[in-house]
């Protein structure tokens, strides 16, 4: 036994350890349901202690003969990740805002800009006297006109013409007028899809860990198919906004599923490249969608041609099991036994070779109840909570800030017009987070999770305070001759430190949400993982905010992301190191992924932090009984045995 149990900061509960089986002279019983500490019931005999330490060993007694079955299982996995990133980055095409001019005299075929193209294909020199020249109302948060303002788009105008720059012949604005006074309807559908995939993030995650991440896959599947295809055949911008917002929600659901699935398959020594794979094909979809767009032409062809593949999925219902880690971790052991012996049969794996004895535990507890756990169990934890609370406010931090970077790169006032251009702007952002997930792979793998996470926090949190401060004092001594700094200096460093910041803060939100399925227990993996996918969806949702207010307080907007990225340094410090290390199976082990120093200790050093002794007699402590028994008194908090 003590071979299975992994040595260092992680340390495997042993066999009286779980929960079934209390010594002798305890007479403290362990709560019914307030924190699973163990799947076994006290009232077992002690034989089904040797199951404690076996059947949740996943990782080692499980996972290392599924073979080939379970590396063709994570490349179903990696499929549909080009798929989904098709619908989301759908709203660069969709909502574009094209250029466009009034057309005045339809019999003439003349338009309004000089050097635009008639109906009847000749140039026109568009006299300005052919167009209405009034001022357009605003919105009541568009600032005033200035006399600078290109009166000649005038919003007092019966019929529009648009040139589209995404490819598109016609796309959701040009089809209903969605300009002046209703140009706030784009932002409104630019919201559903965000708000939609937050709301599905949250609920999904949670359904995932009661009926399973299988059929959750499917069922999501099913729905997003029917709302894309209905968004394609929508009659009016309302429409097509509420239709959005379900297929916002089911999309998160796919997306959830498949991460979560992809983690649990997964080798511990494997989990972050295969992870990083699905990655790289999703950032493939992003590179590839503007020719598809170009070839269908229309929004709703395009609409329809991303949504279609989804098709194929259904295949997954007959290729595609439940998790087998999941089931085991919930103690449906039939389900289990079932499971691995399909595996087995493909696998062509004989039954002796199973040294661990797997089937003959499983036979012992086949008739077990199934025990579930909810998300709320981890407000009764010590460090399980925080360490998610951490990375849901990284992630927000990291996709929020991300918004603020893009708005400095595309600034008007940079005088960088090429980063006006809608290709231009479009590759520009998906060339900086193909290079961030580039260097992440030998970031983490060199300094693992935590310190990957804290070095990209770092180089945000420089990059904006740098941008906020020392770009405000070069503009300040640009107005002085005698400094010899002129804007054209300020520009360049705010391009710098967009494209330094855009590339770190990507890291940053990738990074929280896989350190958060790492350290997230199976039994509440979904709902954990969706939280954190939530709270990076509360992050980019603050982008079409701010265009809604037509960048309305982007400057505090800027501050308060900077501030948060100061929190955020101290606060990574607290979380735990999950590199190499087997997932934790239920929330015991999960809190027993506490803080490990960044700094090995020497050889015979002692840890100055209080035992697990000591810690019991702390009055703020509220763990259960089976939770402060799981660890020996030998232990420290940090994980690390004392002399």
């Amino acid at each position: 036994m003590s071979k299975e149990r992994e040595c260092g900061w992680r340390r495997q509960p042993e066999a009286e350890e779980n929960g079934s089986v209390l010594p002798a002279s305890s007479s403290v019983v362990p709560p019914s349901e307030e924190i699973p500490a163990a799947p076994v019931s006290p009232g077992r005999p002690e034989a089904t202690s040797r199951y404690n330490s076996l059947l949740l060993d996943y990782d080692g007694s499980v996972l290392p003969f599924l073979g080939t079955y379970n590396k063709r299982l994570v490349l179903l996995t990696w499929i549909p990740a080009l798929f989904l990133s098709f619908s989301q980055f759908s709203d660069f095409f969709l909502l574009d805002q094209p250029d466009k001019w009034c057309q005045v005299n339809s019999s003439l075929g003349v338009h309004g800009p000089a050097g635009t193209r008639s109906h009847g294909g000749n140039d026109s020199s568009g006299a300005p006297g052919l167009l209405l020249l009034l001022p357009p109302p605003q919105l009541p948060t568009t600032p005033a006109p200035t006399s600078a303002t290109n009166h000649t788009d005038s919003c007092l105008c019966n019929k529009w013409d648009y040139r589209i720059r995404a490819g598109l012949l016609h796309n959701v604005v040009s089809k209903w007028d969605l300009v002046c006074d209703s140009s706030w309807k784009v932002h409104i559908a630019k919201f559903s899809l965000l708000v939609g995939m937050i709301f599905g993030y949250l609920i999904t995650g949670c359904i995932a860990d009661w009926i399973g991440r299988r059929l959750v896959l499917l069922i999501a599947v099913i729905f997003n198919l029917v709302f894309g295809l209905a968004v394609a055949l929508s009659v009016d911008v309302n429409m097509f906004s509420t239709l959005r917002f379900f297929e916002g929600f089911c999309l998160a659901g796919i997306i959830l599923s498949l991460y979560v699935l992809r983690i649990e398959l997964c080798p511990p020594s494997h989990r972050f490249m295969i992870t990083m794979v699905a990655s790289f094909i999703g950032m493939a979809g992003q590179f590839l969608l503007p020719g598809i767009a170009a070839l269908c032409r229309d929004w709703q062809v395009l609409q329809a041609v991303i949504i279609c593949p989804f098709i194929l999925m259904f295949s997954y219902w007959y290729i595609f099991p439940e998790s087998l880690r999941w089931l085991m971790a919930t103690m449906q052991f039939e389900a289990s036994k079932k499971q691995i012996l399909q595996i087995i049969h493909r696998n062509r794996v004989n039954m002796e070779s199973d040294i661990k004895g797997v089937m003959p535990e499983l036979e012992r507890e086949f008739y077990t109840r199934p025990k579930k756990v909810c998300i709320v169990k981890v407000v009764g934890t010590r460090n399980l909570w925080k360490n998610i609370l951490v990375l849901c406010v990284n992630s927000l931090t990291g996709y929020g800030i991300h918004h603020c970077f893009a708005k400095s790169l595309m600034d008007p006032e940079n005088n960088t017009s090429f980063m006006h251009n809608f290709y231009v702007n479009y590759f520009a952002m998906a060339g900086i987070a193909l290079a961030s997930c580039l260097a992440m792979c030998p970031v983490v793998g060199f300094l693992g999770r935590r310190g990957g996470l804290l070095l990209f926090m770092i180089l945000t949190a420089l990059a904006s305070l740098l941008q906020l401060g020392l770009l405000n004092l070069i503009g300040k001594y640009s107005q002085r001759p005698e400094t010899g700094l002129s804007d054209i200096v300020k520009n360049k460093f705010s391009i710098i430190f967009s494209i330094i910041g855009m590339f770190s803060s990507h890291a940053v939100g990738s990074l929280s949400v896989f350190f958060c399925a790492e350290i997230t227990p199976t039994v509440i993996r979904g709902s954990g993982l969706g939280l954190v996918l939530a709270s990076a969806g509360f992050g980019s949702l603050t982008a079409p905010i701010m265009e809604l207010h037509n960048q309305k307080g982007y400057f505090l907007h800027h501050i308060i992301f900077a501030c948060c990225t100061l929190i955020c340094i101290i606060c990574i410090l607290l979380l735990p190191e999950s590199k190499n290390q087997n997932l934790p199976e239920n929330i015991p082990e999960g809190e027993h992924y506490t803080r490990q120093p960044l700094l090995s200790h020497r050889k015979g050093e002692q840890p100055l932090l209080l035992t697990n002794s000591e810690l019991k007699d702390y009055s703020g402590l509220h763990d259960s009984a089976a939770m402060s028994d799981g660890i020996s008194e030998n232990t420290t908090v940090n994980g690390i045995k004392s002399s």
